[in-house]
């Protein structure tokens, strides 16, 4: 937990700026020369382990000396060891105070040792039928969720939607389930709507070649042949799509849920399942799916790792029976084609064997476990969400210091009487050993969004700044918006950029975004020359209701402090004032963002634009003073602007 968490919370948006190289705050003490301090960074690998007997009820009461933890073939000693169960109820986390019209923050309320539940709801991969079971499945299951269960709900199209946050309310998720899980189908798959029919007909284009190969019908053959290899390389090019949404849905998570404290229990609802995220150490390049951007796939390994994320892959479509016995095929005539009966039925297995094999591999090496073929969704989440519960948490320092981006196996076993009672463990197998808090993703083209700046990851940046997007907490800042006046402008802001290819129209109303951190937040570089340097930058995103993007600004502060200057900065506070311009013809939302460029962290808060129109203005007038209780006569009013509200630069 933050220990100055409190400090962001409370800090006065009305204080003077903070400068690059400067602070308000008085010269702290001397402090001990740099050269005589010993900095140890000692690498803390965290390993949940669910024990369970064979009727899959949790093991209490285990001891350290009980485990036995191995990296590689290498024994390790434990440096912690916690005990996590249902019967002792969670520390509240620290709650927010009411915050006044028009002021936010990133920070979000989580129990400091609580398990976290994340439901993913996976349009990319699922058809619109299956994801409709799903729904109903769930409506079911909140209905009878144990107290105090905190529980986030995401959906996967083409990019990560966050449509609740974590809430341990009943009715706040039943409302959640019942009007944001809206099931949409997906241009990347076959078969959309689930009916079972177009998955049938790739193998007709086969049946058809072999049937029609004769002389005379050459060309015939020739053209099926071609149409099958198109619809082939076309369905290639849709499922690396797809896998690469996916990949980047699970690094969006990875970033988001690392700043939450404890275990999280994701699960995964999908009708296929494209990608082992987790790698097979038995592969010597870690992992076999298609060509995926391995930088990328490495770090969404260890922030999953680092966030402590099991994973509970669930099939959408429950007890699954071969498409050729669906309804909507009953009229299919397999007497022409007598082998197309069993080629689809060969087809239909293998696809199943597959993706209930990646089930059980993505599971098992995060310290899941996989559901499918079953009917009862709604029983397999509350399993999910009562193992994940009940846990122990082992951490380690590991013997091998090298941070060489080799995988490192991890092994867990039971020693003793415990080892006798044929007990079931379930933890994650492995990591990268790389510093993922230094690693960046490969850099996105220019042009998937307007920037303000250069960005040192613009990937993570577009996925953190989409709209609806989840909203990272890296970073804890404030930050206060308002209309800077009463009236709309024909023209924008400075430093404002519109979209080009289909501009906004006026009138626009201004708004003032007021930002305030601490310097704490954020990792400079020490220089050999003593000097600390950073870029750090902030960001104002303007999106409509459909999540395009109509206006973006912000600023670039470079940080080069000399050594007494980076002393000021310490105590003092960083501040950033911008000004950005909103259509006021159709319903907008602002995305406000932190991006500390040299430690890939951001800090992001969203809000829609309707409830900050009717916000008093920076132009307004203070407040008369109350009337005085006493018979004296009141103090005039100030008719000056309220010193709080003018902004800092």
């Amino acid at each position: 937990m933050r220990t100055y968490l409190g400090l962001v919370l409370g800090l006065s948006l009305a204080t003077p700026a903070l400068s690059a190289a400067q602070s308000t705050a008085q010269a702290p003490p001397a402090q001990p020369d740099a050269s005589n301090v010993i900095r140890v960074n000692t690498k803390l690998i965290v390993v949940d382990v669910i024990v369970q007997d064979k009727a899959g009820k949790p093991i209490h009461g285990l001891k350290p000396e009980d485990f036995r933890l191995s990296e590689g073939k290498t024994p390790q000693s434990l440096r912690h060891f916690e005990e996590h169960s249902t019967a002792t109820a969670p520390a509240e986390g620290i709650k927010l105070p009411p915050m006044p019209p028009g002021i936010f923050t990133d920070y979000t309320p989580t129990p400091p040792n609580g398990t976290l539940n994340i439901l993913l709801l996976d349009a990319l991969n699922t058809p619109t039928k299956d994801q409709s079971y799903v729904r109903d499945e769930l409506q079911q299951y909140v209905k009878n969720a144990p107290a105090g269960t905190r529980i986030a709900i995401f959906g996967l199209a083409n990019r990560l939607i966050l449509l609740q946050g974590f809430s341990s309310d009943p009715a706040t998720l039943k409302d959640a389930i019942d009007h944001k899980l809206i099931p949409r189908g997906s241009n990347l798959l076959d078969d959309p709507s689930g009916s079972g029919v177009d998955q049938l007909q790739g193998s007709d284009l086969s049946q058809t070649a072999g049937t029609t190969a004769t002389d005379a019908e050459g060309a015939i053959v020739q053209e099926a042949a071609n149409l099958q290899q198109f619809e082939a390389e076309t369905a290639a090019l849709e499922t690396q799509l797809r896998v690469q949404y996916t990949l980047d849905a699970f690094n969006t998570l990875g970033h988001y849920l690392s700043t939450f404290p404890g275990r999280k229990n994701l699960i995964w609802f999908s009708a296929s399942f494209p990608i082992n995220i987790l790698p097979d150490p038995a592969i010597t390049n870690g992992f076999t799916t298609l060509n995926l951007n391995q930088a990328e796939y490495k770090e969404t390994v260890n922030l999953l790792s680092k966030a402590q994320v099991a994973l509970y892959p669930i099939d959408a479509r429950g007890l699954v029976t071969p498409p050729m016995y669906n309804a909507a095929n009953s009229g299919r005539n397999y007497q022409r084609q007598p082998g197309a009966f069993a080629a689809q039925n060969q087809s239909f297995n293998t696809a199943q064997a597959t993706a209930h094999s990646t089930m059980e591999n993505v599971a098992a090496d995060t310290g899941g476990k996989a559901a499918y073929n079953t009917n009862g969704i709604a029983e397999a989440v509350a399993n999910a969400v009562n193992s994940g519960a009940n846990y122990y948490t082992l951490s380690y320092s590991p013997t091998d210091k090298r941070e060489d981006g080799g995988y490192r196996t991890i092994k867990v076993d039971l020693v003793g009487a415990q080892a006798t009672q044929n007990l079931q463990l379930s933890y994650r197998r492995g990591y990268y050993a790389d510093d993922v808090d230094n690693k960046k993703t490969e850099t996105a083209a220019a042009n998937d969004a307007p920037t303000p700046g250069a960005s040192a990851n613009a990937a993570y940046q577009r996925a953190a700044m989409s709209r609806g997007a989840p909203t990272p907490q890296d970073l804890l800042f404030k930050v206060r918006v308002v209309p800077t006046s009463a009236t709309n402008e024909t023209t924008v802001a400075k430093d404002n950029n519109l979209d080009k290819s289909v501009p906004p129209t006026g009138p626009f109303r201004r708004y003032a975004v007021d930002y305030v951190a601490l310097p704490n937040e954020f990792n400079l570089i020490t220089q050999p020359n003593g000097a600390h340097t950073g870029k750090l930058q902030f960001m104002v995103y303007v999106f409509d209701t459909d999540g395009i993007l109509l206006n973006a600004t912000g600023q670039t502060i470079d940080l080069n402090l000399s050594p007494e200057s980076y002393k000021r900065f310490q105590q003092g506070v960083i501040k950033d004032h911008i000004e950005v311009s909103v259509p006021t013809r159709i319903d907008t939302f602002l995305r406000v963002g932190i991006e500390d460029v040299s430690s890939n962290k951001f800090g992001v808060v969203e809000m829609p634009t309707g409830p900050l129109s009717h916000l008093p203005p920076l132009d307004a007038p203070a407040p008369a003073a109350a009337p005085s209780k006493s018979p004296s006569p009141a103090p005039a009013a100030s008719t000056s602007p309220n010193p709080a509200a003018k902004p800092s630069n």
